[in-house]
C-alpha cells in the first residue's frame, strides 16, 4: 500500500492559534502598561485624634491617598488626619527643610558668603548646576536648595557655614560640638530637631541623599517633618523662596556674575488655590515625598504625605488631603430660628433680630420677653466629621426693666464636647419690671401660689435650633 498520495484530514488549530495569541496579547499590554498607584482608606487611619474604624466612619467619609505615611495639621494645631505618622522613614530631599532652617538661625541672608567646593558641585542627583568656586550670598543659595532641590546648594551651605555655626554653638555651652565645620553643621540639625520636638529624627547630612557613601541611619517621621516646615514657613525669607514657582539668581563664576534659572520642583504652586510650598523629595527608599502647604484666608494648612508610589501621586495625595480637610469645612451661623421680632427705638428706628429664646422675667409671675445673641450674623468655621453641634442657654436673672441689647444671658455652642463659641444673649425688646407697689403685689401672688402649687414666675424657653451638620440627615452638605 502506497502511502505517498494518503490523504489525511487535516486538524484545525485555528481557534487555538486566536486564544494563544490574545493571551499573549494581554500578557504583553500589561507588561508593557506602567503600574498605577492604589489609593487608599485603612481603618488604623486617624481622624481628629481616633481611628476610622472606632468612629465609624465610611470610606466616603475619609481621604484615599497612597501614601504609606501622612499628617495634615493646620496652623492653630488641629491635627486632622495621620497614618502611620510617627513611624521613622526616610525623607530624601525634605531634609533640605532643616538645612534652610539652620542656615536662617546662624546666617545673614544678605551678608552670609556661600563658596561651592569640588565636593559640592559634582555630588549629583538633583542639581542647581552650580559650578566649582561658584559663590553668591546665602539667600541665593537658599534659593537654589529649595526651589530646584539642589544637592550641590546644601552641602556648599553646610560646608561654607559650618565652621560659623559651630563657633556659635560653642560659644553658647553647647557640649560636643564637632570641630569639623561640615560635621557641626550636620549636629546642628539634629540639635534644632531635638528643640522642636522631632523625636524620632535624625540627620546625617543636608541633601537626604541615602544610599552609597551617604546611606546612613538617617530617618523623620511625618509628624516630625510638620514640627519643622511648621517652625520654617514662621520665617518671611524661607517663605517667600518656598513660594516662588520660577525666578532667575546671579552667582559670581571666574569674577563674572552669571544667571542661574531656577524651576521649582512643588508642582502644585501653579495648579493649586493656596498652594505655598513647601518641599519635595525622591530616593528609592524614601519614596516620593512632598510636606506641602496652604494658605486659604490667611490660614496654614498643612499636608505631609511620605513614600508615595510616583512623583505625580505625591502631589495627588496632597490634594486629596488639603480637598478633603476644604470641603467638610464649612461656616455654621450661630443662630437658626424661625422667629424674629422687631424693635423701635425712641428715634423711630427699627431693627429686626432672630429670637434666639425667650426670657423669663422673674420680677413678674407670668412675664416673658424676647432674647437674641450680641451678633445675630455671626458665624463659625467647623469641621463637619467632628461632630454634630449643640448649645447650653444660661439665663441670668432679670427681676427689673431691662432694654433692647442688655445682657440677659450666655449661649454656648460646643462640638464634640469643646466650646466652639460663647457669646452673650441680649434683649431684643424692652421690658418693664414691676414697680414698689407692684412688687409686693407679686410677694402676695406668689405667697398664695405656693398653697395652690401653680407656677411662680413663667419657664424660660430656647427657640434657637443648632441643625445637623454631619449624617445622612444633615443639613449642611459637602459641595
Amino acid at each position: 500500500m502506497s502511502l505517498t498520495n494518503a490523504s489525511f484530514p487535516k486538524k484545525n488549530n485555528s481557534k487555538y492559534a486566536s486564544f494563544f495569541a490574545c493571551v499573549f496579547a494581554f500578557l504583553l499590554a500589561f507588561c508593557l502598561v506602567p503600574s498605577f498607584a492604589y489609593a487608599d482608606v485603612k481603618n488604623s487611619d486617624i481622624i481628629l485624634g481616633e481611628s476610622v474604624e472606632s468612629q465609624g466612619f465610611t470610606v466616603a467619609d475619609c481621604p484615599s491617598i497612597n501614601a504609606l505615611y501622612a499628617y495634615v495639621v493646620a496652623e492653630d494645631g488641629t491635627v486632622y488626619f495621620e497614618r502611620s505618622s510617627y513611624s521613622e522613614t526616610q525623607i530624601a530631599s525634605v531634609t533640605k527643610v532643616m538645612t534652610a532652617l539652620v542656615a536662617l538661625t546662624y546666617g545673614d541672608p544678605q551678608n552670609t558668603t556661600i563658596t561651592v567646593s569640588e565636593t559640592a558641585a559634582t555630588i549629583g542627583e538633583s542639581s542647581a548646576k552650580l559650578q566649582a568656586g561658584d559663590s553668591m550670598n546665602l539667600e541665593t543659595a537658599l534659593k537654589c536648595l529649595m526651589i530646584v532641590s539642589g544637592n550641590d546648594a546644601a552641602q556648599a551651605i553646610a560646608e561654607s557655614m559650618g565652621d560659623q555655626v559651630g563657633n556659635t554653638l560653642k560659644e553658647q555651652g553647647v557640649e560636643n560640638v564637632p570641630d569639623k565645620g561640615y560635621d557641626a553643621f550636620v549636629f546642628a540639625m539634629n540639635k534644632m530637631a531635638q528643640d522642636l520636638g522631632m523625636s524620632n529624627s535624625v540627620f546625617i547630612n543636608p541633601h537626604g541623599l541615602d544610599d552609597g557613601e551617604h546611606a546612613g541611619n538617617l530617618h523623620s517621621s511625618a509628624h516630625d517633618v510638620s514640627l519643622m516646615c511648621q517652625e520654617a514657613m514662621k520665617n518671611s525669607v524661607f517663605r517667600e523662596i518656598v513660594g516662588t514657582h520660577q525666578t532667575t539668581v546671579q552667582v559670581t563664576r571666574d569674577s563674572e556674575q552669571v544667571d542661574v534659572d531656577l524651576e521649582s520642583t512643588d508642582e502644585l504652586l501653579e495648579t493649586y488655590e493656596g498652594a505655598c510650598g513647601i518641599k519635595t523629595g525622591f530616593t528609592d527608599l524614601a519614596g516620593a515625598c512632598f510636606a506641602g502647604a496652604s494658605d486659604r484666608n490667611g490660614s496654614l494648612l498643612y499636608a505631609i504625605v511620605l513614600h508615595s508610589d510616583t512623583e505625580a501621586q505625591r502631589f495627588t495625595d496632597a490634594e486629596t488631603l488639603f480637598d478633603w480637610v476644604y470641603n467638610n469645612t464649612i461656616s455654621y451661623p450661630l443662630v437658626h430660628s424661625s422667629q424674629s421680632t422687631t424693635y423701635k427705638d425712641s428715634s423711630g428706628n427699627t431693627t429686626t433680630v432672630p429670637v434666639v429664646a425667650n426670657v423669663s422675667h422673674k420680677g413678674w409671675v407670668d412675664s416673658t420677653f424676647k432674647a437674641t445673641i450680641a451678633d445675630p450674623n455671626q458665624s463659625i468655621e467647623v469641621f463637619k466629621l467632628k461632630g454634630n453641634v449643640s448649645q447650653n442657654v444660661q439665663f441670668d436673672d432679670v427681676t427689673s426693666d431691662v432694654h433692647f441689647g442688655d445682657k440677659v444671658g450666655t449661649v454656648t455652642f460646643m462640638q464634640h464636647n469643646e466650646v466652639i463659641a460663647c457669646v452673650d444673649l441680649v434683649a431684643a425688646e424692652d421690658a418693664r419690671g414691676p414697680n414698689f407697689f407692684e412688687g409686693i403685689g407679686v410677694w402676695w401672688d406668689r405667697f398664695f401660689r405656693g398653697f395652690s402649687g401653680e407656677q411662680k414666675e413663667a419657664a424660660s424657653t430656647v427657640i434657637n435650633q443648632t441643625p445637623l451638620i454631619y449624617g445622612s440627615d444633615s443639613a449642611y452638605q459637602t459641595i
